[in-house]
């Protein structure tokens, strides 16, 4: 199962953003990483800017590139705005919802829970991470893994309105593809659009 195993602090530095969750190192420290994080830069290009853009949403929703690129053109394929398309893709993988329902506290942790089959979707298990959930999917952890330390207790707490939770069921039901201003991840999916679209 491929997935980015390098430094967290380093990555959520460079972007000067919290992308893994709340991280001192990005608090403490404002300035990027490495020996040139404090000096005077040049104007970035445009080209740097919208593929920094990529590289954060790519950590930010724990994909490789060729994962990235791949999910990219199926938004492409479909009707609608591509970024907000591919917003919406993002947010319907599996991994993603198990931790948008609160049922583990990253998402990284939820990625686990589901590569460890303590996932069921529609009553059946499934463990694959970029399984792609559709309107009325049902998403419940296991009856045998609820009692797992790494099911996060406060399922449910953050409320998402393209989902319906069960906290004491663990249960969530994935009810639509989110809105572009109801997803709070602060990437600007137009600069990937104009990246990918060279």
């Amino acid at each position: 199962m491929a997935r980015y195993r390098g430094p967290k602090s380093k990555i959520a530095r460079r972007f000067r953003e919290p992308i893994f969750g709340p991280s001192k190192a990005v608090e403490r420290k404002k300035y990027g990483p490495g020996q040139h994080g404090r000096g005077r830069r040049g104007k970035p290009s445009n080209y740097s800017i919208q593929l920094q853009e990529k590289q954060k949403a790519k950590y930010s929703y724990g994909l490789l590139e060729r994962q990235f690129r791949n999910l990219f053109k199926k938004a492409s394929r479909k009707k609608g705005v591509t970024g907000e398309v591919f917003l919406q893709l993002l947010e319907s993988r599996l991994d993603n919802t198990v931790f948008r329902l609160g049922f583990a506290p990253t998402r990284r942790a939820a990625r686990q829970l589901v590569g460890h089959k303590h996932i069921k979707v529609n009553g059946s298990i499934v463990n694959i991470a970029s399984y792609l959930l559709r309107p009325g999917d049902k998403v419940e952890v296991r009856e045998r893994s609820k009692a797992l330390e790494i099911v996060n207790e406060k399922a449910g707490l953050n409320r998402f309105p393209w989902l319906d939770v069960d906290p004491k069921g663990l249960i969530g039901t994935f009810l639509n593809y989110p809105e572009r201003d109801e997803i709070p991840e602060n990437i600007k999916e137009n600069l990937i659009v104009e990246l990918y679209s060279k």
